[in-house]
C-alpha cells in the first residue's frame, strides 16, 4: 500500500498548471458570497470511502474540495491540519490542489507535509496533526485535498507487531463508524462509502433526517453508500443539546450488540490486569475504612479518596491508552491519571474492599444511541450493593462534592463491562430537592437608603458544589474576598462586618454547606423625598452561581431542539426586609405561579408589622428538557428575574 501511495505522488509533481477538468467546473457552479450568505467558506463535496478488511483494519480514503468565500475563510485556511493518534492511526496528507481564481494551480504532495505534536492541556497522549501550507489565498480561490488513513480513531493495546497489525481496532475483527452529516459551512454534497466483506453483519441507522442509502454486491463485498446534499449549517439555540442529538448523524457498525461490547470491555481490562490489587493498595484501604459504619459509607469513602487524592492528569503510556484502564499499581503509585484510571483505581479499591465493582463507558455532554459503535468519551465506574443493583460512581466528577455519581450527569447513558454482558442503561433524573439552594435574608432599610443585615445560604448536591467552589478552588486567603465579590457584584460599595462557615468547606462530608454574612451596603435603595426603591437582597441574583437557570438566555418564545440546565434544583428565597419609619409599599412586582413539566415557581410578597416579607420557591426538574419543557421553565425563570428587574417602591406617608 505505501508503495502504491508513493508511486502515484510521483506522477502528479510539483509544477503549476492550468485549470482544467471537471473539479474547474464545480467550483464555479459553487458561487461566491452571496450565494452563500455568512459563510467564509463552501464545501463543494466531502467524501469518504472506508475498506474493511477481515481483521477489522480498514483503510480510509477522503477527498474534499473547498472554495473560499471572503477573507475570514482565507485566513481560516492558511494551513490544513489533519488530527490524528500515532498509536491508533497512519494519517497522510497524500495531495493538495490549489485551484487559484486566475486560472492557475499549484500541487502539494507528502513532502510538503509536516507532522507537528497537537496541542494539548492536562491529557498528553502524544496526538499529532498532519498539515500543509497553503499560503495565501483569495476570495475564489479553492483547494481540494486527498488524504489517506488507516487504523481506528482510540489507542488500545496496540501490538508493536510489524505491517498494519497495530492498527486493527480493539474488539478485532469489527468495524465501527460515527458519521456527521451536518457541517459549519455549507456544503453542497457530503458522501460515505463503506466496502464491507460479506462474512460480516453489519447494521447502521440514519438519525435525525434522512440520507440517500444504497448498496452494491462487489463480489466478496459489499459497498454501501450513503449521501446528502444541500446541508445548510446547523441552526444553534442557546444551551441546547449537543450537534449530535439533532443534526443528521450515521451510526454503522458489525458488532452485533451492546451486551457483545459490554463483554468485550470487561474480557479486555480484566486481561490486561487493570485492577490487580497490591499490598500498599490493600493497608491504603483499611486505612481508609477504619470506622466505616456502612457498606455506602465504605464505597462513599473510597469513592472520595479517589476523587480527592488522585490528580487529573493524563500522560501517554503506550498501549496503554483508549479503553484499557492503566493498572491500579500504576495510578497508585503517580497519583494521577485521567477519567479511566481514576475509575480503575477507584474499581482496584472497591474489590480489595470486597465488593463486586466494574469499570463503565459513557458519553459527557451528548446521547448514546442504539447502534454499538464507539460513542463513549468518559470512563466510570459500577458498584453491585447489597440491594443487588448497580450504582455508578465518577471520582473524576465528584471532587470536593458530596455526590457519589455526579447530578451533572444524570439522564446520560452508560455501558458497563461486565462478564455476562450488559445493555445499554441510563442514569435516572435526581429530584430537585437533591440540589436546593436556600438563601434567607433579614435585613434592615434604613431612610438613607442604607441596608444593614445578616444573609444566610444553604447548599446541597450540585448547588452545594458551585458555592463550595469559591473555597476549595482557591487559597484561604482568598476566601473572604470570593463572598465579598458575591455581594459586590449585586452593590460595589457593600462590606461584610462576619463570615461564619458553618464547618470547614474542605470537610464537605460534614454536610451541606451554610455560609452567614452580616453585612453592610450605603447607598443600597435609591432615596427621593417621597420614595425609596430597592429590591430584596436574597432576590437580587446574589449567588447566582448556585442558580443556573438564572444564565440561560429567556428570549426565544419557543425552541425546536432539547436543551440542558447543569442540573435539576431547587431554589428556595426569604427575605425580611425592616422598613423604614413612615414609608409603606407603593408598587410590587406581579407574581404569577408556574407549573409544568420542566418547571414551577411560586412567590408571595406581604407586608407585616413594617417589615416586607418574600417567599420564593422554584422547582427545575431535570438536566436535559424537552422543547415541550420550555414554556414552564422560561416562565419560572422570567419570574425569578422579574423580581430581580424591577425593584420595590416604597411611599413617604408623612
Amino acid at each position: 500500500m505505501k508503495n502504491l501511495i508513493l508511486a502515484g505522488l510521483m506522477l502528479w509533481g510539483l509544477q503549476l498548471t492550468a485549470f482544467s477538468g471537471p473539479v474547474t467546473q464545480l467550483i464555479q457552479k459553487a458561487g461566491d458570497g452571496a450565494a452563500h450568505p455568512g459563510a467564509s467558506h463552501v464545501i463543494i463535496f466531502d467524501s469518504t470511502r472506508v475498506d474493511m478488511q477481515e481483521s477489522g483494519l480498514s483503510y480510509y480514503n477522503e477527498h474534499k474540495l473547498i472554495k473560499i468565500l471572503n477573507v475570514q475563510g482565507a485566513k481560516k485556511f492558511t494551513t490544513y491540519k489533519y488530527d490524528y493518534d500515532p498509536l491508533s492511526a497512519f494519517a497522510e496528507i497524500q495531495k493538495v490542489i490549489i485551484y487559484y481564481s486566475d486560472g492557475n494551480q499549484k500541487v502539494l504532495t507528502p513532502q510538503d507535509e509536516l507532522d507537528y505534536p497537537a496541542p494539548a492541556g492536562t491529557i498528553l497522549w502524544g496526538a499529532r496533526q498532519k498539515m500543509v501550507e497553503l499560503g495565501r489565498l483569495e476570495p475564489g480561490d479553492a483547494f481540494e485535498v486527498f488524504l489517506f488513513k488507516k487504523g481506528f480513531t482510540y489507542a488500545l493495546l496496540t501490538q508493536e507487531s510489524a505491517d498494519d497489525d497495530r492498527y486493527i481496532p480493539p474488539m478485532r475483527g469489527h468495524y465501527y463508524d460515527i458519521v456527521p452529516f451536518w457541517s459549519d459551512a455549507p456544503l453542497l454534497k457530503k458522501v460515505y462509502q463503506a466496502l464491507i466483506p460479506n462474512t460480516k453483519t453489519i447494521q447502521y441507522q440514519v438519525y435525525n433526517g434522512k440520507l440517500k442509502v444504497s448498496k452494491q454486491n462487489m463480489g466478496d463485498k459489499t459497498r454501501y453508500d450513503f449521501s446528502l446534499t444541500a446541508i445548510t449549517p446547523l441552526k444553534t439555540e442557546p444551551n441546547m443539546v449537543a450537534a449530535s442529538d439533532i443534526a443528521p448523524k450515521l451510526l454503522i457498525s458489525t458488532a452485533p450488540d451492546w451486551f457483545a461490547k459490554s463483554k468485550w470491555f470487561y474480557g479486555v481490562n480484566q486481561d490486561y490486569g487493570s485492577f490487580e490489587s497490591t499490598p500498599e493498595i490493600d493497608r491504603k484501604v483499611n486505612e481508609i475504612l477504619a470506622g466505616a459504619t456502612s457498606e455506602i459509607d465504605s464505597v462513599s469513602r473510597l469513592t472520595h479518596w479517589v476523587a480527592d487524592e488522585i490528580r487529573y492528569f493524563g500522560l501517554s503510556m503506550g498501549k496503554g491508552e483508549g479503553y484499557t484502564l492503566h493498572n491500579a499499581i500504576m495510578n497508585f503509585t503517580d497519583r494521577c491519571g485521567v477519567c479511566k484510571d481514576k475509575a480503575s483505581m477507584l474499581i482496584t479499591m472497591l474489590r480489595s474492599a470486597g465488593f463486586e465493582a466494574y469499570a463503565s463507558m459513557t458519553m459527557a455532554g451528548s446521547r448514546i444511541d442504539r447502534i454499538p459503535a464507539d460513542q463513549f468519551n468518559h470512563s466510570v465506574a459500577v458498584v453491585r450493593l447489597s440491594d443487588g443493583k448497580l450504582h455508578p460512581l465518577d471520582p473524576t466528577w465528584v471532587p470536593f462534592v458530596r455526590e457519589l455519581w455526579s447530578s451533572a450527569e444524570q439522564q446520560q447513558n452508560y455501558l458497563p463491562g461486565l462478564p455476562e454482558g450488559s445493555d445499554l442503561l441510563e442514569t435516572p433524573i435526581s429530584p430537585p430537592e437533591n440540589h436546593f439552594v436556600k438563601i434567607n435574608n433579614h435585613a434592615n432599610l434604613q431612610s438613607d437608603g442604607t441596608l444593614t443585615g445578616e444573609i444566610a445560604i444553604e447548599a446541597e448536591g450540585q448547588s452545594d458544589a458551585s458555592l463550595r467552589r469559591m473555597f476549595t478552588g482557591a487559597f484561604k486567603a482568598l476566601w473572604q474576598e470570593n463572598l465579598e465579590n458575591e455581594l459586590l457584584a449585586i452593590c460595589p460599595q457593600a462590606t461584610i462586618d462576619s463570615v461564619d462557615y458553618g464547618t470547614d468547606p474542605y470537610n464537605y462530608m460534614a454536610g451541606p454547606i451554610l455560609l452567614k454574612l452580616s453585612y453592610r451596603i450605603p447607598d443600597y435603595a435609591l432615596i427621593s423625598d417621597k420614595e425609596i426603591i430597592f429590591t430584596p437582597l436574597a432576590a437580587s441574583g446574589i449567588f447566582k452561581r448556585a442558580m443556573g437557570q438564572l444564565y440561560i438566555d429567556t428570549t426565544p418564545g419557543e425552541r425546536t431542539f432539547p436543551f440542558r440546565d447543569r442540573c435539576s434544583r431547587r431554589v428556595e428565597i426569604e427575605d425580611n426586609t425592616a422598613l423604614p419609619s413612615g414609608f409603606s409599599v407603593a408598587w410590587l412586582p406581579e407574581l404569577i405561579d408556574v407549573e409544568g413539566t420542566g418547571a414551577s415557581f411560586q412567590g408571595t410578597f406581604s407586608v407585616e408589622k413594617g417589615h416586607l416579607k418574600l417567599t420564593e420557591i422554584a422547582n427545575f426538574y431535570k438536566r436535559i428538557y424537552q422543547p415541550l419543557d420550555w414554556p414552564s421553565f422560561r416562565q419560572a425563570v422570567e419570574m425569578q428575574k422579574k423580581i430581580a428587574d424591577n425593584p420595590v417602591i416604597l411611599k413617604n406617608e408623612i
